[in-house]
């Protein structure tokens, strides 16, 4: 029985889409049929599979097993939990592969797939290549087994392995994702005072939306932090492998932001190393770690995009502004929220200032947040081309990495197509408000010379 895809669930780095409308159960069992084809072909025999606290994860990971199995795949159940714990029980268990059910930091009413194989993400064209199969049935019979295997007390003693940080006093914000139930063990464990919030796994997100990347989503620890007079403050995203993170002063630290804290020690140790980070991230952060004896380098937007560049150039540590932090360094090299927050304690307590000390330091300068407006999917990727091919009539300096990245005297400006959205993704960073409205009026005049205008998407 062929089955068809409603083209908007295959996405760039995972399949996701809204149950009952876009995403359904028998969607789940075809992409387990059409996964296991694919994995069998490479010769995989066992697989994991976890999921989030989704009030329809149990649903779709019960049919996404069937899949599997019905395809001859055996399947290592690993249970509620974040992501990192499913991505750690495929670096540890005796596993070929794993599939994560999440919506990540979608809405309540979202659910998906993160895909992994044979030692790396499943994503773009292979994601595309799923569907094709699932459309001509290309699958496989079998009849794999299904076992659970418990990689909670590993997990737990693997992110607290060599902890050498100072005792601080902590607010946590789980935002009711999947995360909660590690990171109360976790407390319990970690040196110091912690004060936890919405650690109950809860599905419908009743406080807040899951996304610790836009600022009204930390108001409550900002709040927290403030009433009990903490050192600073750390929350995750619906699947925990995103951090958002604030100082004692309740300011932001963003996520280039974090990375400038977490690359001094390990390119104390590991001098030379090279540190990546996203075409979204501050001119600061590339700057800085050339000045901590790093090599910068600017890649694509995208978790599976940035692990492939790890694996390449042997980076030890990677980041995104959308707060995934990659490390290789004394781990597994996947993006974990919570040994994110590990980490951040410990490259706190070496550099021997409060995080907030760390913060001032930091060169001030105005940026814009991410600005998303919403494009024709037929237009996106022509429209930035459109840019590019002006810019470089008009000789400016420009980053092609991942969209446009322009620098002028004032700062730099970036516009690129979302990989995962019909949307165009703007951001810019100036010296102050002046250069910045000028860098935000050349990426206007570029967008109205494409027929096209910054109109903010509701995000």
């Amino acid at each position: 029985m062929s089955h068809l895809f409603h083209p908007s669930i295959l996405r760039e780095y995972d399949v996701r889409g809204i149950v009952g409308d876009t995403l359904s159960e028998a969607d789940a069992r075809a992409l387990g049929r059409s996964y296991a084809a694919l994995a069998i072909s490479e010769g995989a025999k066992r697989i994991a599979v976890g999921r989030d606290g989704r009030l329809h994860s149990p649903d779709l990971e019960a049919a996404l097993i069937d899949g599997l199995t019905q395809s001859g795949l055996d399947v290592v159940q690993v249970g509620m939990g974040p992501s990192p714990m499913l991505y750690f029980a495929v670096a540890t268990l005796a596993v070929d592969g794993g599939i994560q059910v999440t919506g990540s930091h979608n809405p309540a009413d979202y659910n998906g797939f993160k895909m992994l194989l044979n030692g790396r993400s499943v994503f773009g064209e292979e994601i595309k290549a799923l569907g094709r199969r699932a459309e001509v049935a290309d699958w496989c019979e079998g009849a794999g087994n299904v076992s659970e295997a418990d990689v909670v007390p590993a997990y737990l003693d693997a992110l607290l392995e060599g902890f050498d940080g100072k005792a601080y006093r902590i607010g946590w914000d789980n935002g009711n994702g999947a995360g909660g139930e590690i990171l109360e063990q976790l407390l319990k464990r970690l040196p110091g005072e912690h004060h936890a919030i919405y650690t109950e796994v809860d599905g419908t997100f009743p406080n807040h939306h899951p996304d610790p990347t836009v600022e009204a989503n930390l108001a409550d620890l900002k709040a927290l932090v403030a009433e009990k007079k903490l050192d600073f403050g750390i929350a995750f995203d619906g699947d925990a492998d995103r951090i958002g993170a604030v100082d004692g002063k309740g300011r932001v630290i963003w996520g280039d932001q974090l990375l400038i804290v977490l690359a001094a020690p390990v390119l104390k140790e590991l001098p030379g190393a090279t540190i990546i980070a996203d075409v979204k991230a501050s001119q600061t952060l590339f700057d800085r770690i050339e000045e901590m004896g790093g090599t910068p380098l600017m890649w694509k937007t995208g978790h599976s995009l940035i692990k492939s560049k790890m694996k390449e150039t042997g980076s030890p540590l990677a980041g995104e502004m959308s707060g995934h932090i990659f490390f290789k360094h004394e781990w597994y090299g996947f993006d974990d929220a919570l040994y994110a927050a590990i980490r951040l304690i410990r490259a706190v307590s070496v550099s021997g200032k409060s995080l907030t000390e760390l913060k001032s330091e930091m060169p001030t300068s105005v940026a814009t947040p991410e600005l998303r407006f919403p494009i024709d999917d037929t237009r996106k990727f022509a429209v930035v081309e459109e840019v590019a091919a002006r810019l470089a009539t008009d000789g400016a300096t420009v980053d092609t990495t991942d969209g446009v990245r322009v620098n002028t005297d004032d700062g730099w400006w970036l516009l690129r197509a979302s990989n995962t959205q019909d949307v165009l993704v703007a951001r810019a960073e100036a010296k102050d408000e002046a250069g910045l409205k000028r860098l935000t009026d050349a990426i206007d005049s570029q967008l109205a010379a494409s027929g096209t205008e910054r109109t903010e998407s509701a995000h």
